[in-house]
């Protein structure tokens, strides 16, 4: 399994230029483990560019079906109040928003606060280095076209 933040998942469902990156990834066979809110931050980025005009009403389509079935198969980390606690400490020890800091602390719960040789699927350069800093194994391994 691998920890795949909401960055990461955003190029499986809509052309983005690190997609044929997440689609290698996916094509692993390794499982996808995402936080609880990871469905509705993804819902939200197929919204803002639809409205935006870079997504037409076909390409949201597409990408909300696509969202649907990713979702269908992953696991969920969800909400706990071991998971709020973890955040807060996260937000002590790294300078990220609120949103990223559940990620990280869903990933620390998904491996049991033992993140060495653990992958974290990330396009977010912040979270990246968070994640990084707590131990985990960074996908892909350097950026290339910088965070999405």
């Amino acid at each position: 399994m691998r920890f795949w933040d909401t960055s990461a998942i955003m190029p499986l469902i809509s052309r983005e230029p690190l997609s044929d990156d997440a689609r290698k990834f996916l094509e692993e066979g390794e499982g996808i483990v995402v936080w609880w809110a990871t469905r509705v931050e993804c819902v939200s980025a197929i919204s803002r560019r639809a409205r935006e005009g870079s997504l037409d009403p076909e390409g949201e389509a597409a990408a909300r079906d696509l969202l649907s079935d990713l979702s269908g198969s992953w696991t969920e980390i969800q909400p706990s109040s071991l998971l709020r606690a973890v955040a807060e400490q996260t937000l002590a020890a790294h300078p990220l928003r609120a949103a990223d800091a559940l990620q990280l602390a869903s990933a620390l719960i998904w491996c049991g606060s033992e993140p060495r040789g653990r992958p974290f699927v990330c396009l977010d350069e912040r979270l990246r280095a968070a994640a990084s800093r707590s131990g985990f194994t960074l996908l892909p391994g350097m950026l290339v076209s910088g965070p999405l």
